[in-house]
């Protein structure tokens, strides 16, 4: 068993330049904000090109080329990890950089061809298709190393062994370094195709933890994120975007801030002026990076841009979304909708006529509001556009999809965008659809030749967001006379991410529930909306599993028995193994003081109702709740079935990281809204948990993995059943089932 009581963790990323040598790859295009060169890159190769992912240079060190941001969740260092199982290199000389999203357009797809439209993508970074590129790029490498120094020895292949850098002749004792057989081995042909090593001769994967190969640049202050660009002749621009989503600009009265310090120019976005089509479709849609009307200021520095932007006079038409007036109206819009049949998108069974016909039916309504990723660094970007080239430094989510929406709103074809990937101060999926690049390029083609560092305050950032979708639902269960459903219904409203619900979940889809129909409601609700940790599985995860509660206790059947009795048909026995683990350690089944209590969950992202797919999350909250109605978190207990565990360290921090972050969502997080506009705009209005709030026993339990082959997504899991295990306990301790997030809002007083 591992266990990790909370403390403060820092995230850190970053990646290490190089120069020179055998080049399994490309080169200084790739270098990404880490090397922080201030001229705009010229794309020059560095040696031979064998694969886009790796270089080795003549001192040896190892250059490994990755697409994904490495957003805090350590990618950069497992996909060299990966790599090196199979090079076995001398890991103090492995290095990590971004790969080059302009090269990859200009050379059809280069790296794009592994991972698809996610290849540039943060999130779901480390599966299997990179880790089998990544070991074949390292296993291919070393036999063309070794292939070199046979040919320099004069011996056969057989008689050469590659370890730690270093080649021996196993018949002599003669040595090689890897640097001195780069240049050599960059023009050797291998006879045949590599094999791979079983997993059971793995030296590294799974067996060993690295640190994340970028801690010294953040401990050295190397490390560039978004905000801290400098370019020669940069100036900055504040940025006020309208309010309320699809309104338009009136009028701005530029004169009246031009004569304040520093302020340079008055730039306005238009949503109107048209933009050429692209050649090539982005990774994601274009209409989620739609522009936005907008106003900037641009000033010699960006306090006087601020200043500048918060004295000038702006008028808005608002438009028609003024009239989504309050979260009270929004809600009953929402939960009025789910009160009534809607469009299918789920048919098992005749459920509704099941349910119709039982005399034993539970029903119940939830809902979860908007919330925003407040992400740690505020949007920022800075662009340098001219009539030839547009280069772009973004702390991006999708490097690719930040390109094409350059290419698109500078007017140049994407073989003129340079994309320079800086390290991101907080993703969760409010950097993936390239919004932010769009403003950052549209207001710096209003002031070409000059770099431009458009940044949003805080407050702007967070009345921007791409928002987790508010949801609602309505749920109904037969019961037959063991307790157990013969038929689910939910109905569920809202906008954009709407849940699969039960469909995805190891109940319907090991035929526990025998029926189940899931209807929607789609309702224009005028709020952007976009992927927020764990995407719709982080408020269904809430719903299914607060409502499975609901059933066990209506039953009569404990929680945990309960759910392992109806997934006594599921083959991916992951599932229970992971709700044994948390149970076990937890304690479960002791007995609790009134106002202290235990709660259940388990679900599976990525999975999409199919054993032995997507990462299962399993969690055991212990709450205690004053009759005052004062809630505290005393313990959590966490695991998730990842299959096959590379790097443990790192599958601890993400649980441990997710497990805070679900905690927070499910305690504090909804967005204020009054006339159609976010007010919520800043931590004043959008409570956040501090360190005093986070339990001190959050433990982490590894053992819960089943071992499959299948290497598994870490990022998104832990968020999941955090919520649902507390509102769980909080029934156990008081006997009041909460139903809506957050938690916060709610009246806990008991007597």
């Amino acid at each position: 068993m591992n266990e990790l009581t909370i403390t403060r963790r820092g995230f850190v990323i970053g990646a290490m330049a190089f120069a020179g040598g055998m080049a399994i790859g490309i080169s200084r295009p790739a270098m990404a904000a880490a090397t922080h060169n201030p001229e705009p890159w010229a794309g020059e190769v560095l040696g031979e090109e064998f694969s886009p992912w790796l270089s080795i240079l003549s001192n040896g060190e190892i250059v490994v080329r990755v697409t994904p941001p490495d957003i805090g969740n350590g990618v950069m260092t497992q996909i060299a990890m990966n790599l090196n199982e199979e090079l076995q290199a001398d890991w103090s000389m492995v290095r990590a950089e971004f790969a080059d999203t302009n090269r990859n357009y200009r050379e059809d797809n280069v790296y794009g061809n592994v991972g698809g439209p996610l290849a540039y993508f943060s999130g779901r970074s480390t599966g299997p298709e990179r880790l089998e590129t990544a070991l074949m790029v390292g296993a291919t490498a070393r036999e063309r190393l070794k292939k070199a120094a046979a040919d320099q020895w004069g011996v056969p292949v057989s008689e050469v062994t590659a370890e730690n850098s270093i080649l021996t002749n196993t018949a002599t004792g003669d040595t090689l370094t890897y640097g001195e057989v780069a240049e050599a081995a960059a023009t050797v042909e291998l006879d045949g195709e590599v094999t791979l090593k079983p997993r059971s001769e793995w030296t590294t994967l799974g067996k060993v933890s690295r640190p994340k190969l970028q801690n010294p640049m953040l401990v050295n202050g190397k490390a560039v994120f978004g905000i801290d660009v400098q370019l020669p002749g940069k100036v900055y621009a504040a940025l006020r975007q309208v309010p309320v989503q699809g309104g338009r600009l009136l009028n701005v009265d530029r004169e009246a801030v031009m004569s304040m310090p520093g302020v340079l120019d008055v730039v306005v976005v238009d949503p109107d002026e048209p933009r050429e089509p692209l050649p090539v479709p982005p990774p994601f849609p274009i209409g989620a990076a739609a522009p936005q009307a907008a106003v900037a200021v641009i000033a010699e520095h960006y306090w006087q841009a601020k200043t500048a932007l918060e004295a000038l006079p702006v008028e808005w038409d608002l438009g028609d979304g003024v009239q989504w007036t309050d979260n009270a109206h929004i809600r009953q819009t929402v939960m009025d909708a789910v009160q009534n049949e809607g469009e299918i998108t789920v048919s098992e069974g005749d459920a509704a006529e099941v349910i119709a016909n039982a005399d034993r039916v539970v029903e119940a309504d939830y809902f979860t509001g908007y919330a925003d990723h407040v992400n740690m660094e505020p949007l920022n970007g800075t662009a340098l556009v001219t009539d030839e080239r547009v280069d772009v430094w973004m702390p991006t989510q999708h490097t690719q999809q930040s390109h094409m929406v350059a290419a698109e709103e500078s007017g140049l074809p994407p073989e003129n965008v340079y994309v320079h990937q800086t390290f991101v101060g907080g993703g969760f999926g409010r950097r993936v659809f390239g919004d932010d690049t769009r403003m950052v390029v549209a207001v710096a083609k209003k002031h070409p030749g000059v770099p431009v560092h458009v940044i949003w305050s805080r407050e702007e950032s967070m009345r921007q967001g791409r928002f987790r979708a508010m949801i609602g639902a309505k749920l109904k269960a037969s019961l037959g006379e063991d307790g157990y459903p013969t038929a689910f219904l939910v109905r569920h409203a809202g906008r954009g991410q709407g849940p699969n619900v039960l469909s995805d979940t190891a109940y319907v889809a090991g035929k526990g529930i025998p029926a189940l129909q899931v209807e929607e409601h789609i309702l224009p609700l005028n709020f952007m909306t976009g992927p927020y940790r764990g995407p719709s599985y982080n408020v269904n995860s809430f719903i299914m599993e607060s409502f499975i509660d609901e059933l066990a206790h209506e039953a009569g059947v404990d929680p945990l028995e309960y759910r392992i009795k109806l997934m006594e048909p599921w083959e991916d026995k992951g599932w229970v193994k992971a709700l044994e683990t948390v149970a076990e350690r937890a304690g479960w089944g002791e007995s609790l003081p009134r106002g202290q209590g235990m709660g259940i969950a388990v679900c599976n992202w990525g999975g999409g109702g199919r054993p032995f797919f997507g990462t299962t999350a399993a969690a055991v909250a212990r709450v205690e709740v004053s009759p005052e109605g004062q809630l505290k978190i005393l313990q959590i207990d966490a695991t998730c079935d990842v299959g096959t565990i590379v790097n443990p360290d790192a599958v601890l921090a993400q649980i441990q990281g997710g497990t805070i972050f679900g905690l927070n969502m499910s305690m504090n997080e909804e967005l204020e809204i009054e006339n159609g506009a976010i007010v919520s705009d800043n931590f004043h209005r959008y409570p956040m948990l501090r360190m005093a709030d986070v339990p001190t026993n959050i433990r982490v339990h590894l053992d819960g993995t089943s071992g499959h082959e299948r290497i598994n997504e870490i990022g998104e899991p832990p968020v999941g059943p955090v919520g649902p295990a507390i509102g769980n306990a909080i029934y156990a301790a008081i006997g009041k089932r909460i139903r809506s997030l957050p938690f916060r809002t709610a009246d806990l007083t008991w007597s």
